[in-house]
C-alpha cells in the first residue's frame, strides 16, 4: 500500500515508522525539516518539506497514485483542507483526518473523510476507566462513541439469554467465551456459569450496561 502522511509530529512519525516497518511505501510531508528526526531508524520511506495543503507538494508526493492519505498535523484547518484536496482533487480512496474539535466530525464524514478526534477519544476512555471498573474494555471505536467490552457473566444472569442483555441501538452482545472456546450466540442462547460475554456498547449506555451486569 502507498500512504501519504501529512504531518510528522508524534502521531505522524509513529504511524509512518509502523507502516514503513510493515513494508508499505510511505511518504511523509511536514513544513519543518527538523520534524523528520522523529522517524525511527526502521523508516525507509520518503520525506518532503512543505505545506500539507500545497498542491505542488502533494503532487511531488504522488498523492494522485496513492492508496491512502492521512492528515495528522497539529491544526484542524490544515488537516481538513489537505484531506479534502486528497479526496476531491486526487481521488485518494482512503482519507483520514485528525481533528481536535469533535463537533466538526459529522461534517467531514459527510464529505467522505473519516476523522479521529483525540479529544473525544481521551475523554471517553478516561471516564470509562474511572467509572466502570468491573468492565474490561477491548477497544474504543470511532471517537470513542462505541466501546467493545467484555465482562464475566454474574451469577444472577446464569440461565438468562442473550436477549435479556440486549438493548437495541445501545447494547449488543456478539460473542461468548465458554470453556476457552468462543462462539457467536443466537438471541435465545442462555448464559452458563463462568461465561465471558463480549459486547458492543454505546459509551452513553455504559451506566445502563453496568447496572445490568453488576455482580
Amino acid at each position: 500500500m502507498r500512504v501519504i502522511i501529512g504531518g510528522c509530529g508524534r502521531v505522524g512519525a509513529m504511524l509512518a515508522t509502523k507502516l514503513s516497518f510493515e513494508g508499505h511505501e510511505v511518504v511523509v510531508i511536514d513544513k519543518d525539516p527538523l520534524a523528520f528526526r522523529r522517524l525511527g531508524k526502521t523508516f525507509t520511506g520518503t520525506t518532503i518539506r512543505g505545506m500539507v495543503f500545497d498542491r505542488k507538494v502533494l503532487e511531488k508526493a504522488g498523492t494522485d497514485r496513492s492508496d491512502a492519505y492521512v492528515a495528522v498535523t497539529s491544526g484542524d484547518n490544515s488537516n481538513v483542507v489537505s484531506a479534502t484536496i486528497a479526496r476531491e482533487i486526487y481521488r485518494v480512496p482512503k482519507v483520514v483526518a485528525r481533528i481536535f474539535d469533535p463537533r466538526r466530525a459529522e461534517i467531514y464524514r459527510r464529505m467522505g473523510i473519516q476523522t479521529v478526534s483525540s479529544v473525544s477519544w481521551a475523554a471517553n476512555e478516561i471516564s470509562s476507566l474511572v467509572l466502570f471498573q468491573h468492565i474490561v474494555r477491548d477497544v474504543a471505536l470511532g471517537g470513542g462513541e462505541v466501546q467493545v467490552v467484555r465482562v464475566s457473566v454474574p451469577p444472577r444472569l446464569v440461565g438468562r439469554t442473550i436477549a435479556d442483555l440486549t438493548a437495541p441501538g445501545e447494547i449488543m452482545p456478539f460473542a461468548i467465551v465458554r470453556a476457552g472456546a468462543s462462539m457467536i450466540p443466537a438471541s435465545h442462547e442462555a448464559f452458563r456459569d463462568a461465561d465471558i460475554v463480549e459486547v458492543a456498547v454505546l459509551t452513553s449506555a455504559l451506566s445502563k450496561f453496568q447496572q445490568m451486569t453488576n455482580p
